[in-house]
């Protein structure tokens, strides 16, 4: 206790006024989100849409009752219906190839055709032949119209098909890149001849396309280290929740470069598809061609590209889309609680970027079995005012 003299003024009292239900400052929000759809049952990953307008959604089997891994998103009846039908979305155990398994990505590619990977890996599984494969839709006749089996020696038992983008003045009918994001084996860059079927991995278990560690990378999503206790409890440790490497692709306006990233990191990397495309060519050659694209300021899990040749990113350490400007600057698109993990990013068209937001990060398998995710799982859109790569 401080002693003061009668005389002396007395200790001034703080002027604190206290109001009920004050607004006090908060983060700000960016960019103007448009609900486009609520999930209530599976989770959603990838998105799509199609020159017409319409939207394509898949849900891969990662633990939640998944009764169609691909729909198309009936907007003006507010339903989600199995795509293209019934009975390819269930899965023949004795005939993998007959049907699909997993999809992890749907995208409709430079002619507005569906292109539907499934990843053959419900629950992250070994793969096994017939599983992995690319299928084609006519969206005119809603038909299937072209299947592509990956071979074991490209589609590893490890292998983590994830996401594609396409390139169709290459050869007699186009090529397509697609990630391998896989947990647990090589990661790298698949190609594929749209008109023979063949397939090659290239950058196979490249440094560009493996996860970071927590030496050099710590994810801090919703405020939390995103990572998970080893499953040897006597030292403690801990690892990255997510530790899976190449994910997120882009093509550039031009075809020339395609943009990848680890989901495990901050990097963004590129590759000349020149040498992605010369079979003659070894990946020692093909590796030359990479260039580091920098720190994009948050790990991301979806990437797209526009016609002007811009890159965009998901930002799932802060609920945010960034672009990076044809100068090199980085600016962002929108930034929005309700973007709990951003997964896949789709330009349509009509100038809308469209975003899945599926609280991946509230998954059972991150917290000791406790589900955390509150659904509806949402299918936003921003308007950007760019048109998408269209490579035909």
């Amino acid at each position: 206790m401080t002693d003061y003299s009668p005389h002396e003024a007395e200790p001034r009292a703080e002027h604190t006024t206290i109001i009920a239900n004050e607004q006090l400052a908060s983060e700000q929000t960016a960019g103007m989100l448009e609900p486009v759809a609520y999930f209530h049952d599976a989770m959603p990953t990838g998105v799509t849409v199609s020159q017409e307008g319409r939207i394509f959604v898949n849900f891969p089997k990662w633990g939640d009752q998944v009764s169609f891994t691909v729909a198309e998103i009936k907007v003006g009846e507010g339903r989600v219906v199995a795509y293209p039908d019934e009975a390819i979305n269930q899965t023949n155990p004795n005939d993998l190839a007959a049907a699909l398994v997993s999809v992890q990505s749907v995208i409709v590619d430079p002619v507005d055709r569906l292109w539907i990977l499934d990843t053959g890996s419900p629950l992250f599984q070994p793969t096994k032949y017939g599983g992995p494969k690319l299928v084609c839709v006519d969206l005119k006749t809603n038909q299937v119209i072209k299947k592509i089996l990956f071979p074991q020696v490209v589609a590893l038992p490890t292998t983590y098909l994830n996401d594609m983008r396409f390139d169709l003045r290459i050869g007699k009918e186009g090529i397509v890149y697609i990630t391998d994001s896989s947990q647990n084996g090589p990661n790298g860059i698949i190609v594929v001849d749209l008109a023979s079927g063949e397939s090659w991995r290239r950058l196979n278990d490249h440094p560009s396309t493996k996860s970071a560690d927590l030496q050099t990378f710590m994810p801090i999503v919703e405020g939390r280290a995103f990572v998970v206790k080893q499953q040897d409890e006597k030292n403690g440790s801990v690892k990255l929740a997510a530790n899976m490497g190449s994910d997120g692709i882009a093509i550039s306006a031009t075809g020339e470069s395609l943009y990848y990233c680890p989901l495990a990191s901050r990097k963004l990397y590129s590759v000349s598809t020149k040498g992605l495309i010369d079979r003659t060519r070894d990946d020692q050659y093909v590796s030359q061609s990479v260039l580091d694209e920098g720190d994009k300021g948050g790990a991301s899990d979806g990437l797209e590209s526009d016609a002007e040749g811009r890159i965009y990113v998901t930002n799932y350490e802060h609920n945010s889309i960034l672009r990076r400007n044809r100068g090199g600057e980085w600016e962002t698109i929108a930034h929005d609680p309700r973007l709990l993990w951003p997964d896949t990013l789709s330009l349509a068209s009509n100038g809308y970027l469209y975003v899945t937001a599926n609280q991946l990060h509230r998954q059972a398998r991150f917290h000791n079995g406790q589900d955390m995710r509150r659904k509806p799982y949402m299918l936003f859109r921003i308007k950007v005012d760019a048109k998408p790569v269209l490579l035909r």
